[in-house]
């Protein structure tokens, strides 16, 4: 679970960086004034962190109502015929190595002592630490986005317009790499190939971004 977290966190903060990164360089391939450039990228972080927050708290959401359904359901469902019930939950333990002897052993006890709390666990996969949290979630991708938007602005805000695109450009790309790389080694994956896969995306954002602004030649 708390990889999980961590990987989520890096993957919000991985976006912050790509889209607001790719707006300071658009705009400012558009000719964009120093403080044009500075309040388009606050925009994007803010427009960016709640546009997060908000479709993390709807899918959440959802899946939380899908819990408290399949929770409602076995609940009526031990109430209804317990004897099937117990028997379920032997069968998964069963299928897990016990014997049929200790499986229904430690079905008997388990269903004893909190019976939709097991057949929650064991058979719909539902855990107190697991369980959908929306607020949590919401708050969780919100700071994440936010926390990797503020580089490529704290570095436009650093920086003159002349040289503004490549140095945003080349801090976010190694910033980006670096992310990668923790995501990927947080998965378990290679850590090279991750970093090479978040860094190319990102750049090529940030180039088209870059293209269209200088196409327009005025800020967008």
């Amino acid at each position: 679970m708390r990889i999980g977290w961590l990987r989520a966190a890096v993957l919000g903060a991985n976006d912050g960086i790509v889209s607001t990164a790719s707006l300071i360089v658009g705009v400012a391939a558009a000719h964009g004034a120093h403080d044009n450039i500075m309040i388009a990228g606050v925009a994007g972080l803010v427009a960016g962190a709640m546009s997060m927050a908000a479709g993390e708290y709807v899918s959440v959401s959802s899946q939380a109502d899908t819990e408290h359904a399949d929770l409602a359901i076995e609940k009526q469902e031990l109430k209804d015929n317990p004897k099937f019930e117990l028997a379920e939950l032997a069968n998964i333990y069963v299928n897990r190595g016990l014997d049929k002897d200790l499986a229904k052993q430690v079905a008997v006890q388990l269903m004893k002592h909190d019976a939709l709390g097991a057949h929650a666990r064991d058979e719909l996969g539902i855990t107190a630490e697991g369980k959908a949290r929306p607020v949590q979630a919401a708050l969780a991708s919100a700071v994440a986005f936010a926390g990797g938007a503020a580089f490529p602005l704290l570095v436009t805000s650093m920086v003159s317009v002349e040289s503004l695109i490549p140095v945003v450009s080349a801090g976010s790309i190694i910033f980006l790499g670096l992310l990668g790389a923790l995501a990927a080694k947080t998965g378990g994956a290679n850590i090279w190939r991750g970093a090479l896969r978040v860094t190319f995306w990102g750049a090529l954002a940030m180039a088209i971004t870059a293209g269209i602004g200088s196409l327009f030649g005025t800020p967008v």
